[in-house]
């Protein structure tokens, strides 16, 4: 509190306030009118919150927490676990969160009473044109020993704003809301960063599982060059059976050469997702691939809401917003507050600490906004405008995220039947090969028909695990659409 101000104080009486309740009738009467209330939104209907009845997989579930212990795979739990206590995104994601708690105790801080102390000395030359002009001469009846005077102040200053329309508790409940919006996007960012791992990992391990089955290729490709170099050799056979032989063997040998790359291209992008550095990363050990457990609920409609975080956010944002416009619509209607000061106030600072210096003010205040520009209307058109963006932004999520349980369903009824049929022609080739092995060990057919048995199997388990390795994405593509086991009321 500045000098003038305890100077305005001072000279201010409470007596001159006693007229202050006519003025609080006149002022509701008088204060600025509401003409841009706008209309709100309409949220999105039940009936749009539900799949189509051809998607339903075998098993009727939701996610559970800590979902990727299901496949009971000790690398994938570690990985995650690094990831979501140390990934830069986590980081930022929790320290959204402490921010919003900080804006909450800010606002909250608003609506409480305000003490400070106040202490202040002020050498000054007193105009003999201004409003102590006595005082620039020496007058001792009045103690004015002009025209240099040292005056000090020493109290406590106070305030209390009354809120009377709810405008203080409206913004302190819009800060909450973005507070509880921020938690769920941490949640949010949890199951993405799982989810991310998840993939990545998997992506790894169907790697390798494709560069074994290429290896056994390679091998068959080998014997098979050897065996027709051997025969044109001999004058058995043309060149071209050989050289054809060879072309077979390099189009293998370069798709396990680009595995090879998309191996470390998956790892560099799980290191960047983790925030380790390149030997914080241990190596990531080959197994096979877990069986499919995909399901789908029974329904959807509005617990879909309640189990996707990324909703939940945009459900408190959409909240936040409804307190926006009260505490908008607040600011049209009279604001009261009440000021006070306790302490000591001298002239002349040697009378500072005497009891005749003592003062004491209580203020009450009012203030009435009667001809704004506009600027209120204004504001609360912004803020409705900004309530209906977020609550179609809502809305599409809403849809979209109804869209991608759908379609990721449905991609997997697929191929769970491509998988199966996948499985049957796997079986065919199998029986061939056997068949032809069994005549080879018999002396019925020659080794090289035995080994070119094999390639036809290993081309179709090579389509298979593509399958299986689709299947495994989009089952924790999922869960990521199904809130992978996050739960609120």
């Amino acid at each position: 509190m500045s000098m003038n101000e305890i100077r305005r104080i001072t000279a201010s009486s409470f007596v001159r306030r006693t007229g202050l309740a006519a003025l609080l009738v006149c002022g509701v009467a008088g204060c600025a009118l509401i003409h841009e209330n706008g209309t709100p939104f309409a949220e999105i209907r039940p009936e749009q919150i539900r799949l189509a009845e051809a998607i339903h997989l075998a098993r009727d579930r939701w996610p559970s927490a800590c979902w990727w212990t299901r496949y009971g795979d000790q690398q994938l739990s570690a990985l995650i676990e690094r990831a979501l206590a140390d990934s830069p995104t986590m980081v930022i994601a929790r320290t959204r969160v402490s921010q919003a708690k900080s804006d909450v105790q800010l606002a909250n801080a608003g609506s409480n009473l305000q003490v400070a102390a106040i202490g202040a000395l002020d050498r000054e030359r007193v105009s003999a044109s201004g409003f102590l002009g006595a005082y620039s001469t020496t007058q001792p009846l009045i103690g004015a020993t002009g025209p240099w005077y040292t005056e000090g102040i020493v109290g406590l200053g106070a305030s209390l704003d009354i809120d009377l329309w709810g405008k203080q508790r409206a913004q302190v409940a819009a800060s909450i809301g973005v507070q509880n919006a921020r938690l769920a996007e941490e949640s949010a960012v949890e199951l993405e960063i799982s989810t991310d791992v998840a993939q990545l990992y998997y992506g790894i391990q169907t790697t390798y599982q494709l560069i074994n089955l290429l290896e056994q290729s390679q091998q068959v490709a080998a014997f098979a060059m050897e065996t027709h170099n051997a025969r044109a050799a001999r004058g058995l056979e043309a060149q071209t059976l050989t050289e054809e032989a060879r072309a077979q063997q390099l189009a293998i040998e370069r798709q396990i050469v680009a595995a090879q790359g998309k191996i470390k291209q998956l790892r560099e992008a799980l290191r960047a997702l983790l925030g380790v550095g390149p030997d914080d990363l241990r190596d990531i050990e080959p197994l096979p691939l877990p069986q499919s457990e995909a399901s789908l609920p029974a329904t959807l409609s509005y617990e879909l809401l309640a189990r996707r975080p990324d909703l939940q956010a945009m459900r408190w944002y959409v909240q936040s917003s409804f307190d926006r416009i009260d505490a908008a619509k607040a600011a049209f209607f009279p604001t009261f507050d009440i000021k006070g000061f306790f302490g000591v106030n001298a002239l002349h600072l040697a009378d500072l600490f005497t009891h005749a210096s003592q003062q004491i003010n209580l203020i009450p205040g009012l203030y009435l906004p009667i001809f704004d520009g506009g600027r209120l209307n204004a504001n609360l058109s912004a803020v409705r405008t900004a309530s209906n963006t977020l609550i179609a932004q809502y809305n599409q999520a809403v849809l979209n995220a109804v869209r991608d349980v759908a379609i990721t369903g449905s991609h997997l009824q697929d191929l769970d039947t491509e998988a199966e049929l996948q499985t049957q022609k796997v079986q065919a080739v199998a029986f061939v090969r056997d068949s032809m092995e069994a005549h080879y060990r018999r002396g019925l057919a020659s080794r090289s028909a035995a080994m070119a048995a094999r390639q036809p199997v290993i081309v179709e388990q090579v389509a298979l695990l593509e399958i299986d390795g689709q299947k495994l994405s989009q089952e924790i593509a999922l869960v990521k659409a199904l809130g992978g086991g996050y739960r609120t009321d």
